[in-house]
């Protein structure tokens, strides 16, 4: 067994050297054999994959499915996603499928624009930097011009660079809050190479213009906060057309989902599942596109808790007999750049939704994240949640215990109207064996 001394140097290791190392942790094992099921024949392409991340040693699949007819602004689009959870992908199909009879996903607003920060140190006259702001901005953006010119030419680039401090911080730190337009790429790159090329101009800047004093730059990063790329939707009906659930009436069904999505906006423990129901659906999309799915959690998760208290991000209201439901969520998302052309099934997932820009890319996504919370919240209001989930589990079960092509088709009929659970499964397939 290993030491419990650090090991150095692990990512200079070859792969069968990195496995050699790790296999003492599973003596019983041939991991080399193990890891080899999931790598790619073809080399060139398991050497892409590789080189996506540092001390790779194989791939880790999941699920790669389309949810079909999902009506955007009048745009019928069958949506790639990659999610473990089956249950996920039937609800959200079952919501789309709803509602594209009932004019389907309607946007509200939509924004695009991204934040970066460049925190630095001024021991100088605040007054003089503050007064003296403009034309410093204005020539920290002439300075970065070579490196904005081709975002520029697509109609992007850097829309403002204030001067902030921030309560509770020391009275000599402050803040360059840029704002850009990255257009259909994700962005990243292009804001942190932006500030850190900021950050080398600025102290001569400082110096030259608010007078001597040290200016020290303590890091340039983009913020994953994005507040202004946003996407706010609407799903739109006559409650006498909300026939999801055939033992309970559309006006009872509008009236709990309303007591729903109330108790997700004034809780927070049910926030935060409600939530998590939202990010099921979205995560999926921006898994299946190569885009950041961490990214646009946090930023969500922040959005939820703009006021001081986490909410929810959707809200249901009844006006004039008619069900509103809507959901505004920040997505920073891109089509070009990162993952999204370099992993092939990223990329087929783009041409499925017929090459979208950022723009449409944020629709579809906050789209399904929609409708798997619509889906959520029907099924939590009639059925109950665990009665439709363990059906879609059921597979998962019949994996554990091993069942045989027979043995499943033999489950799927009896359990078709019975609850479904470890235990009853298990039993059912003790009943098929000859005694």
């Amino acid at each position: 067994m290993h030491s419990q001394q650090p090991i150095k140097g692990f990512s200079r290791l070859t792969r069968d050297e990195k496995i050699r190392w790790l296999s003492d942790y599973l003596p019983d094992e041939k991991l080399d054999d193990f890891l080899g099921q999931f790598r790619i024949p073809e080399e060139a392409t398991q050497g892409k994959f590789e080189s996506f991340s540092e001390n790779t040693l194989s791939n880790y699949h999941l699920p790669w499915g389309i949810v079909p007819n999902v009506l955007v602004d009048g745009i019928l689009y069958h949506v790639p996603v990659v999610i473990e959870e089956s249950s996920v992908v039937a609800a959200a199909s079952k919501a789309a499928s709803f509602w594209s009879q009932r004019g389907g996903f309607t946007t509200l607003e939509i924004s695009t624009r991204k934040k970066g920060q460049l925190h630095f140190v001024f021991q100088g006259d605040k007054a003089a930097l503050a007064s003296h702001w403009t034309v410093i901005s204005a020539r920290l953006l002439k300075a970065v011009g070579p490196l904005t010119e081709n975002m520029e030419k697509r109609g992007g680039g850097i829309t403002s660079a204030l001067l902030k401090q921030i309560d509770g911080l020391p009275d000599n730190y402050f803040q360059l809050d840029l704002e850009a337009e990255t257009m259909d790429s994700m962005g990243a790159n292009f804001i942190n190479t932006v500030l850190e090329a900021m950050g080398q101009a600025l102290p001569d800047l400082i110096n030259e213009m608010a007078g001597p004093g040290e200016t020290e730059i303590v890091m340039a990063i983009l913020s994953n906060h994005t507040p202004d790329s946003m996407v706010r939707m609407q799903l739109e009906a006559p409650i006498s057309s909300l026939h999801w659930n055939k033992e309970m009436a559309p006006e009872k069904f509008a009236e709990k989902m309303k007591l729903a999505a109330d108790i997700a906006w004034y809780d927070t423990g049910r926030a935060v599942t409600h939530n998590k129901g939202i990010f099921n659906g979205v995560d999926a999309v921006v898994l299946a596109t190569g885009n950041d799915f961490r990214a646009v959690e946090a930023a969500g998760h922040a959005h939820a808790s703009r006021d001081g208290m986490y909410r929810s991000l959707s809200r249901v209201d009844i006006e004039n007999d008619t069900f509103v439901m809507q959901l505004e969520i920040p997505l920073a998302l891109g089509t070009v750049g990162g993952l999204t052309r370099l992993h092939p099934l990223a990329a087929k997932s783009l041409d499925i939704l017929r090459q979208p820009d950022a723009k449409t890319l944020m629709k579809i996504a906050a789209a399904l994240g929609m409708a798997n919370n619509f889906a959520a919240m029907a099924s939590l209001v009639t059925t109950g949640i665990q009665q439709g989930h363990m059906k879609m589990h059921l597979q998962n079960i019949l994996n554990t215990l091993d069942a045989g092509p027979t043995e499943r088709e033999k489950a799927v009929q009896y359990f078709g109207d019975k609850t479904v659970s470890v235990a009853a499964v298990r039993s059912f397939l003790s009943s098929l064996k000859p005694t």
